[in-house]
């Protein structure tokens, strides 16, 4: 469905952010979903049944129901649910297609996208119709991602990637900077073989290889946008020798320094 272009998406009237009643029950319906229904859970504790499967829901759970489904809720009346649902069609047959559930382990994204969806959709604003059609094709991409977890990422506590990540927007942020694995370690709280182990696990590539790609790829932006020389982003990049910078960069880029200017 990531494959699908903004256009596919055909949007309805049926969507809506609510809190469910105490003595709220969803029954299964007699007849068949005609479209897509995107449903998530921002608080309580119910069952959705799904086709005859039993699904226990709560915070961050997230079902996305396909024609021909016949689905249904409960919920427990101490702890009713609070839920949003999108009604949504395609135009075309989508290449790829959610699984119908998952818990989010990191709900906060979708979230924010579901809440925009609606505030949009109640209030229109101008681009609001395609705004809304692109939040759509992100949120299937969002699913699509969660249902495709990365296998190094298994056994990576979400505390521990989060910290990973606020390190590698740093380094990036401070590309011209030098640092050691103990400083970049003792920033992330982690000890400095267990941050480089993580490092790797989370961005695939060693901290010392994420470095100088950065480095690179600013000195690729700052030679073809800057209107700075090679000597001028070399030293801008804290690269005291500029025949290094220029080897280090066809290394990495398969280029010459000079010819992006």
């Amino acid at each position: 469905m990531n494959r699908l272009p903004e256009d596919a998406y055909v949007q309805t009237n049926y969507f809506a952010k609510i809190r469910c009643e105490p003595g709220w029950v969803w029954r299964t319906r007699e007849q068949p979903f005609e479209n897509y229904d995107l449903f998530y859970v921002w608080d309580g504790v119910g069952t959705v049944t799904v086709n005859g499967e039993d699904i226990p829901v709560r915070r961050g759970s997230c079902l996305l129901f396909r024609p021909g489904d016949r689905p249904g809720a409960t919920h427990d009346p101490r702890k009713p649910l609070t839920l949003t649902y999108i009604h949504f069609n395609v135009s075309r047959m989508p290449e790829l297609i959610p699984e119908r559930s998952r818990v989010l382990p990191d709900p906060l994204e979708l979230e924010a996208i579901l809440d925009r969806y609606v505030r949009l959709r109640l209030a229109p604003a101008f681009g609001s119709e395609e705004e809304t059609r692109l939040l759509l094709k992100q949120m299937m991409i969002l699913l699509l991602r969660s249902d495709r977890p990365s296998p190094r990422l298994d056994g990576v506590s979400e505390t521990v990637r989060a910290a990973v990540m606020e390190i590698a927007n740093y380094i990036r942020e401070h590309p011209a900077e030098r640092f050691t694995i103990a400083q970049l370690a003792a920033r992330a709280g982690l000890s400095p073989k267990y941050f480089s182990r993580m490092f790797t696990a989370v961005t695939g590539e060693s901290v010392q290889t994420f470095t100088v790609r950065t480095r690179l790829e600013r000195a690729a932006y700052l030679l073809r946008y800057g209107g700075m020389n090679v000597s001028e982003v070399a030293d801008a990049l804290g690269y005291r020798d500029v025949f290094f910078f220029s080897r280090q960069f066809r290394r990495h880029t398969g280029k010459n320094p000079s010819s992006l200017r």
